[in-house]
């Protein structure tokens, strides 16, 4: 079960068929709404004309951040996230061969996937633990103990991006968030 998001199926398509943009879209999802962050690299694509790290990293920093924030811009904050996807590819290009599955194709453990994602620009804790659950619940990517380390996003309530695969889950996903919103819990079930 591949993931849905955009209601945009080149987009999507994306998303589901490249690791790159995958993780760029992980890596902008915060403070836009889900469609938004994860169309951002569909956006930046048809900008760049590419989606390979290893060229991103050898982009001078200021042309990453200009195609980020022409308009319409690929997140809220553009030019931070512009200096984020710059940071993140010259990660990948240098520890991962440019390849962003790299990153989880030699099969490490959950908790060893979660260091890695861990000590990659832009991904804290929580996007980490969302990420291991994106790869499990959407491509089958599931390294032994990845439950462990995505933590609640391991269960089956529909909370996140790794929930979502079709309009329906999609609608439970905002539906929770807007309930956790109005309980004034987070995405961990902890109180704001």
């Amino acid at each position: 079960m591949q993931l849905y998001i955009n209601g945009d199926p080149a987009a999507d398509e994306l998303l589901n068929d490249d690791p790159t943009a995958l993780m760029l879209g992980m890596l902008l999802d915060q403070q836009v709404p889900m469609e938004w962050a994860f169309h951002g690299p569909h956006t930046l694509q048809l900008r760049l004309g590419h989606l390979d790290a290893a060229k991103i990293a050898a982009m001078p920093e200021d042309d990453v951040v200009a195609a980020c924030c022409a308009k319409p811009a690929v997140h809220r904050f553009p030019a931070s996230m512009g200096r984020r996807i710059h940071a993140l590819c010259a990660v990948l290009a240098d520890e991962y061969g440019g390849r962003a599955d790299a990153i989880w194709a030699d099969g490490p453990d959950g908790a060893e996937l979660k260091r890695r994602l861990r000590a990659l620009p832009g991904f804290g804790d929580e996007k980490s633990k969302i990420f291991i659950a994106l790869l499990a619940k959407r491509f089958g990517i599931r390294p032994v103990g990845w439950e462990a380390a995505a933590g609640v996003f391991a269960d089956d309530q529909p909370r996140s991006v790794a929930d979502i695969h079709d309009e329906a889950s999609l609608a439970l996903v905002r539906e929770w968030k807007k309930a956790q919103k109005a309980a004034k819990k987070d995405k961990q079930d902890r109180a704001l």
